[in-house]
Order: structure tokens, then sequence, then C-alpha cells
């Protein structure tokens, strides 16, 4: 479903289709990943290891890159072309003849090949698939933003709480899927990311080169739901966070191979250490309609794109998606795309700025009936960022994605301990619809000043080695988890000469302290009970 922003629906002509074919060649295994386990930082950066750390993830096999002399033999075949690659999933995506794929499996270390038409699956030219089963286991900020136009959207899900609190996703990483991001390293509304080091790279997985700043409208605007910043005009959810910026949809043509690049990006995504990654992409039907998609495949890990987000979320990152655009189309075709549909990503429709369901919006449930989409947001008349700089507004549910996705970054800023599963759960749970799911709303429209709430009140004495202080570092403000033994106590804070500069009582177990009367540097911070002393530093920017 390709440019989601769009209510119209281009219909394209069934012209002859090349004899070539798309085929997912899978590897028996990998020779080299005992080497890549025993020494993670030739495969992972040491942040893409602290989130595992931090959410008792482990290595496993698939976190390995594949086998670069199994590409190079499947490369050398004639009429092969190797479009995309998986270590996840630990594959290649190829173009070429059916007899010349079918050749491919004459290879030892070829274990399967799946085409994407799946009638080619039962010629009996090739082996019956496999299932893959993975293997689990700071800056200066404006309390109070002029929000403009986007003001609606984001107090629709109570995120100017949020930013009001500081927490605007500083500390976070948000990996962008998309199409393309025109202009965003030469217009007003991205200099601030510029300015303060939020864009950390990117790359194009359709041209294979790091052009990402020109192509294509879409990521532009989806990114400015997100970071974008135009004093009075529009504010992003997650102005403080950090971005990667990926190309994974080819705009010239509707073809499998995006599933691929999409996964490829998501692999990346997470070797660099991202919490989250956006994505307005849809995929449902194909321009040929041998590849499309079928509803009733629609399981939740079948799907190519399907499985790497699943595998994402296995990760400890949080996929969120566009549910797409199709709720006008007849049934089956206006149900959840991929990878939207995938059991473990957030699938976001669309509501209006009054929150009533926006009609385009793609519905559930899923096949199966699991409950998608999870959750709303706007984008009908969402407030955006266009190419030129200026500020409009467009409608779609690749809008309500990035919208989502910023809160998601600013939510889990103010409680960094959670797991990404912890994170999702809160937010379902603050929903409106969270008793009673539909297949219009899902669970409705978060609140996310009640998660946060919800969040900070279930920290108990036994998780938190007696307590927690965060955001750290911090420009104004530290919120504190304490257990019982606590409250009646104080936290002491002393400047680097050792001075006692602010004593705080300790009266409730979830608590905030001002630090307006405290200079920018680092401060020691000792509380006493009965029986032991407990230290830390805070920074303040």
């Amino acid at each position: 479903m390709k440019k989601m922003y769009y209510l119209l629906f281009l219909i394209v002509p069934l012209a002859s289709f090349s004899q070539d074919e798309e085929a997912w060649v899978y590897f028996t295994d990998k020779p080299n990943a005992q080497f890549y386990l025993d020494n993670p930082l030739e495969m992972l950066t040491q942040r893409a290891l602290d989130r595992r750390t931090a959410q008792g993830i482990a290595l496993n096999i698939n976190d390995a890159p594949i086998e670069q002399a199994y590409i190079d033999q499947v490369a050398a075949y004639e009429g092969i072309t190797v479009k995309a690659k998986s270590k996840w999933l630990n594959c290649v995506h190829v173009r070429g003849n059916v007899n010349s794929i079918t050749t491919l499996s004459e290879l030892s270390f070829v274990d399967t090949i799946v085409f994407a038409d799946d009638a080619l699956n039962t010629s009996g030219k090739i082996r019956t698939p496999k299932p893959i089963n993975p293997v689990n286991k700071t800056l200066d900020v404006s309390e109070n933003f002029n929000y403009g136009n986007s003001q609606n959207q984001i107090e629709m899900l109570n995120g100017h709480l949020l930013h009001q609190a500081n927490y605007t996703g500083a500390g976070k990483i948000i990996a962008v899927l998309d199409s393309g991001f025109t202009n965003v390293n030469s217009t007003t509304p991205f200099q601030r990311l510029f300015d303060n080091n939020l864009i950390l790279g990117g790359y194009n997985y359709v041209s294979q080169n790091e052009d990402v700043y020109s192509l294509h409208n879409h990521g532009t605007m989806t990114l400015s739901c997100m970071g974008g910043f135009v004093d009075g005009q529009l504010v992003g959810t997650a102005p403080d966070a950090q971005y990667y910026l990926f190309v994974t949809e080819d705009v010239a043509d509707e073809n499998p191979v995006e599933e691929s690049y999409w996964v490829e990006a998501a692999e990346e995504a997470d070797r660099l250490g991202a919490d989250i990654i956006s994505t307005s992409l849809g995929y449902y039907v194909y321009d040929n309609p041998n590849y499309s998609h079928v509803y009733t495949n629609m399981t939740g890990n079948e799907a190519f794109a399907s499985k790497g987000a699943n595998i994402a979320f296995s990760k400890g990152m949080i996929v969120v998606a566009s549910a797409g655009n199709s709720g006008g189309n007849p049934e089956p075709f206006n149900h959840i795309g991929v990878p939207a549909e995938a059991t473990n990503v957030l699938a976001v429709g669309a509501v209006k700025f009054d929150e009533t369901f926006a009609t385009f919006s793609s519905v559930g449930p899923g096949y199966e009936n699991r409950i998608k989409p999870e959750v709303m947001a706007k984008g009908q008349a969402a407030t955006v960022a266009n190419t030129s700089g200026a500020i409009q507004t467009a409608s779609g549910t690749s809008f309500s994605c990035p919208i989502m996705a910023g809160m998601v970054a600013s939510f889990w800023s103010a409680v960094p301990s959670l797991t990404n599963q912890q994170v999702v759960d809160f937010i379902k749970q603050s929903a409106d619809r969270f008793n009673n799911p539909n297949d219009q709303f899902g669970y409705g429209i978060p609140d996310f000043q009640s998660a946060l709430q919800s969040a900070l009140l279930s920290v108990d004495e036994v998780e938190i080695e007696n307590y927690q202080v965060f955001p750290n570092p911090t420009t104004s403000t530290i919120t504190m988890v304490s257990p019982a033994n606590f409250v009646g106590n104080s936290i002491k804070m002393y400047n680097s000469l050792g001075q006692l500069v602010l004593t705080n009582s300790i009266e409730n177990p979830v608590q905030t302290i001002s630090l307006d009367g405290l200079n920018s540097g680092v401060y020691l911070y000792t509380i006493s009970t009965s029986n032991k002393v407990y230290q830390g530093k805070i920074i303040k920017n």
C-alpha cells in the first residue's frame, strides 16, 4: 500500500511483467557465528549491547552477520541479482528467472528457497519452507512549547504534560524507515535537530548509498511530526530524541524487495542501538498481483517484513507502524497490512481533531481476531512540515504513526528502566477503549500522562534495589521512585567542593524534586535510612 498519506489509491495497469521473479534464498548456517558471539562488538555497538543488557536479552545466532562467502556464491550465478540480505533470517533476496533461482538449491549451504509468487512454491521445483523461530533470550528544553496548530495532535495524547515535565525524548533514538527525506538538511523545521546533533546518520537501501535527503517528500513530513520545530507553528512529539533516517521504500515500484530493504534497515537500527522504529509504510497489494498478500496469511509472523518486525521487538526495540489508509476499500482489502499486522508491532490508526474515526484508516481485526490497530492518534489534517519548510496539514495514518512514535520516545525517556514490553503495555492500558477494544479504534487513544503515573507507581521495592532517580542528566527536576522505608528521610546533594547545596525531605514514594536553584554541574547525593546509606551522582545541564 504505497504512499500511505494519500487518500486516493493509484490504479496500476497490469501490464506485462518481466519474466524475472523475486525469491528469498535461506542458508543452512553461519559458520563464523561463534566468533561474533565471543566478540559482540564486532557485530553490535555498545549502545545496542547496553539495551539488550538492560532488558535481559541474550545474544543469539541471528545477531551474527550472514556469511559473505555464501552471498558471493549466489551472486556469481548467471541470471541472479542479489537485492538485499537479512542476518536475522539468514537469507538473501534475489531476482532472476525461475530456472536460475531454482538451480541455487544445488548449493550445499542453501536450505530453502521461497518465491514471492506462492504458486511457484508448490511447483515441486523447491523444498518446503521451514518456519523461522528466532531465539530470544541533553538538552535544555522549554517547559511550555508554543505548539501552534500542532497543539491538538499533542494534547489529544496528553503529550504536552510530559513535555512540561521535560520528558521530550532525550536519550532515546528513533530509526525512521521511509521513502526519502527531501530537504530535511536544509529547511527551517529541522534546523534544531542539526543544531543539537540529533540527526545521527542514515542510509538509502534502495539506491545503496547515503543519499537520504532527496528522492521523496514522505519521510520529510513523517519526521516533522516527531522532530520538527517551528515556534508557534509546529512542535514534534519527541523534539529532543535522536534520529537515524533510512530509505527502504522504492517509490517507482511496489515490489516484495521493499520488505527485504525494510528488514535490512531494521537490523541496522538494532546494530546502532536504536530504541524505536517508526515506519509509515505498509504492504498488501503489489504491482504484480501474484506477489500480493492474502488476508488469511496475515497471521502476525508470516510475511517477511512482519517476521523482521517481530525479531526487532525481541531485540528490545519498539516498532510503531502505520495501520494503513485502506479503510474505505472492500473486505478484506480494508484491513491492516504488513508490517503493522505483525504480532509485536504497535499499529497506529487515525482519528480526526475531535477524536472521531478517520474513515480512511485501515481496520482490524488482525487475522484470527487479533486486536489491530492497537492505538490511535490524529491522522486527519495533521500538522506537518513539507519539503519547502512550510507548515501545512496532511492526512493519513502515515502521520498518526510518527506522532505516536515520538510520544513513545518521550514516555520511555521518563521511565528508561522499563522494558519495551512494559512500555507498550502501559501505553495500551492508558487508552480510552482498553476495556472494550473494537475493530476501528483497537484499544483507543492513549493518555501518556496516565501511562506515566501508572508506570512510576508500579515500580515496587523488590524491583528497584531500593530506588531510582531520573532523568540523569537533567535540566531542572529529578523524579525519585523509592520504597516505603525512604519516606520520612531526606535526600541531600553536595557540589564538587563537598558543600551541602540542597536538602529535600522524602514525603512520597514517587516525588519530583526541583533543581532550579542549582548551577550546571555534577552533584553527589546521599540518602540515609536506618540501616544503609545510598549514594549517586546527578548531572545538571
